[in-house]
């Protein structure tokens, strides 16, 4: 049973709305192994074109999409350059090197970004010794840094590094519509110089499961195979594609709302003295703040029997992630309660 409580764990805590599930229930279907479901085609074909890419595959997580992307562009021992706080990294159980063969490579990036200056010093020499660098995977928005976005011109630095130095880029999109919301710009121009990207409709666009992973139609082809491979080939998924279809025209345009709300809390926890906070590091949906050293994982606990609901990062730093789901009023109420609790 989940707590209960205002729940700012997390963006994925959220859970469809009426809308969507009356789109959920109407959706058309087929058998989508064979390319058959119409929902999931359509599906596609959107998130597609709002990337600007030729193709694009519908996945069951967005762990899956980048085990797919990191899986068809490297060969078994192959590197792949990240930052240090990337999901890749951090959250993936070791998988890269479990399904695909290959290292990363982390470097410690300026809160949570590379710099094109890291990724060329970084490139491993062309000698039987060393693995074969072959691709720079970046998190936009970086979760660990605080849903901090990278700019655009970084984003075009670090593109040009990496063709530079013959290597594949890679999107980690789990938060991209947040990104493209904070940049205000369409996530066509913010994706363009990525090789393979994908996107998350199961975090801030509220939408129940799946990801959408997007690139020349050779890639996506290669990607469909690896996804059967790694087990996420789902039959009469159009079920689910029918809410990431809803999401992106009812959910897509609000983001902004939710920076909001982040913004708000961010300044109210900052006039409470306990707290190391700085409103202006706020990005997008995410808030980190410190805490007395080590005490993080007590005070998640106490705020939680108050009914607050956050997530610890570390020993000394607290995340909290607005959403669709949790009101500007009750932002407002968890700020006074968290307060409070340090009264």
């Amino acid at each position: 049973m989940a707590p209960s409580g205002i729940d700012l764990r997390s963006d994925t805590v959220t859970r469809p709305s009426d809308g969507m599930r009356q789109a959920m229930y109407e959706a058309e279907v087929g058998d989508d192994v064979y390319g058959e479901d119409p929902s999931v085609n359509r599906l596609q074909e959107r998130v597609a074109a709002l990337l600007g890419k030729e193709a694009a595959l519908f996945v069951p997580s967005g762990t899956m999409a980048n085990q797919i992307c990191l899986h068809v562009l490297t060969e078994p021992g192959d590197e792949v350059i990240l930052e240090r706080g990337s999901h890749v990294f951090n959250y993936e159980s070791g998988a890269a090197g479990l399904l695909s063969g290959i290292q990363l490579h982390p470097l410690d990036g300026d809160r949570g970004r590379l710099a094109p200056e890291q990724v060329e010093a970084a490139v491993r020499p062309q000698a039987a010794v060393a693995p074969r660098s072959r691709v720079v995977s970046i998190e936009n928005t970086a979760n660990k840094a605080g849903g901090v976005v990278y700019s655009l011109d970084r984003i075009q630095s670090l593109a040009e590094s990496a063709q530079a130095q013959d290597l594949h880029l890679h999107f980690d999109g789990a938060r991209l519509w947040n990104a493209a919301t904070a940049l205000d710009v369409d996530e066509e121009t913010l994706v363009a110089p990525a090789d393979l990207v994908w996107a998350a409709l199961s975090k801030g666009l509220g939408a129940p499961v799946g990801s959408v992973l997007a690139g020349p139609a050779s890639l996506v082809d290669d990607a469909r195979r690896t996804r059967k491979q790694f087990g996420g080939g789902m039959r009469q998924a159009g079920i689910l594609a029918a809410a990431g279809l809803y999401a992106l025209d009812h959910h897509r345009p609000h983001l902004h709302r939710d920076h909001e709300k982040a913004q708000h809390l961010a300044e109210r926890l900052a006039e409470c003295p306990p707290f190391s906070i700085d409103p202006t590091d706020v990005d997008t949906n995410i808030v980190m703040f410190g805490v007395p050293d080590g005490t993080a994982p007590e005070i998640v606990d106490d705020l939680q029997d108050d009914g607050v609901l956050l997530a610890p990062f570390g020993p000394s730093t607290i995340r909290a992630t607005t959403h669709r789901d949790v009101s500007m009023a009750e932002v407002d109420e968890a700020a006074e309660i968290i307060r409070e609790h340090f009264a």
